[in-house]
């Protein structure tokens, strides 16, 4: 009984060590083309599957084998100064349809494909040949560079074969800060070999919560709260409350948005002035709208009129500046086509319901008083 105990608990822990052999990826065997150039490398993982060996000389030449699983398409690791693609420049790898290795450095000068350009950049390399090879289903990407001064490093893949030195867009990436010279990043996974991606994805996760914010906030709440408050009167009081709550949340989540975008900016520095000033100018008519709301003169009151000339275009004004932000956001941050798209439905439904909704306010002032004498309703 305790031959057949010792067995099984033998079994057991050769399996556990087969499994955690498999998971610890630092743990696989270096590929032997590799080792020449490349040995003796400190090794961590960083996002997802990837895997990151690097060594830094005392003349301060940095050694990098990038490696993660690979079926097709292309890997890459770009440096950048503020953590966004514009700007960096990268070390793509790839296996071509005939089998032949490519490794090329691209300089990311903007955000379409044709402005991704080969051979060109930041990077100073050395005279050691760079290498991708894949060995049992990873792709490994070798290269050297010298006195290297970016230490926000970017990491993405994609699905298709490049084509004549033609990157696709990529299918995810990350980014992270990374110090070469200790080992260490922010938002680290640790030692205990955790490919999670949590952490990594700043700054383009504060990237997205203030795109999200903002779109919700100025592109979705605020619009139907104007809505309600044009096209629902019939409903009094209703409609007053409706629009209150509604502009409120609205204004509040706009705030968070902004304070997401002012800590992206402090992050990354980025030449953004025509989104960030027309951010500004908007969150202030906002300012002036929620102050407006305090000092309304009474319905009796022959202020009122003016007030309501002030309320109504003034809000109006902010919306239109608002949704020409969200476009401007969208592309500056380069969000993708989703968030075009989604914005794009969002915009039409919006716009559709209000030429719908006036067609009806229109037609229905129009019976009850005669539009020579009267003039058309105000908001």
């Amino acid at each position: 009984m305790a031959r057949v105990f010792f067995a099984l608990f033998f079994a057991g822990a050769a399996l556990a060590g087969a499994a955690f052999a498999q998971t610890d990826t630092c743990g696989v065997d270096f590929p032997p083309a590799l080792a020449a150039n490349y040995s003796g490398l400190s090794c961590r993982p960083v996002w997802n599957n990837f895997v990151l060996r690097y060594s830094l000389s005392q003349d301060n030449v940095l050694s990098i084998v990038l490696s993660t699983t690979y079926t097709t398409g292309w890997v890459g690791m770009g440096f950048s100064k503020d953590g966004m693609m514009v700007g960096s420049s990268a070390m793509v790898g790839w296996i071509g349809k005939t089998g032949l290795a490519h490794i090329k450095q691209f300089y990311l000068r903007g955000q379409s494909s044709s402005e991704v350009v080969v051979n060109e950049g930041q990077l100073l390399s050395t005279d050691v040949a760079h290498k991708v090879i894949v060995d049992q289903a990873r792709i490994y990407l070798a290269f050297q560079l010298k006195n290297p001064d970016m230490q926000q490093i970017l990491l993405a893949f994609g699905a298709s074969i490049p084509v004549n030195n033609r990157l696709t867009k990529h299918e995810d990436m990350t980014s992270l800060f990374f110090d070469f010279s200790t080992g260490s990043s922010s938002g680290s996974p640790g030692s205990s070999g955790s490919s999670g991606s949590s952490g990594f994805s700043y700054p383009y996760n504060l990237k997205r919560t203030h795109g999200a914010l903002n779109l919700v906030a100025w592109g979705v709440l605020l619009p139907i709260g104007s809505i309600v408050a044009r096209y629902c009167k019939q409903w009094d009081p209703l409609w007053f409350y409706l629009h209150v709550g509604i502009q409120f949340i609205g204004f509040i989540l706009g705030i968070a948005g902004v304070v997401a975008g002012v800590a992206l900016y402090n992050r990354l520095h980025v030449n953004v002035a025509a989104h960030r000033g027309l951010g500004i100018f908007v969150l202030v008519l906002g300012i002036l709208q929620v102050i407006s709301f305090f000092v309304r003169p009474d319905k009796d009151s022959k202020m009122r009129k003016y007030w309501n000339w002030y309320h109504h275009w003034v809000g109006r004004l902010a919306l239109f500046f608002a949704a020409v932000n969200i476009v401007l956001g969208i592309r500056v941050g380069g969000a993708g086509a989703s968030w075009k798209v989604g914005y794009g439905i969002n915009l039409s439904v919006l716009l559709i319901t209000v030429v719908v909704l006036e067609v009806l306010l229109w037609t229905r002032w129009s019976r009850k008083t005669d539009p020579k004498t009267v003039p058309p309703p105000v908001f």
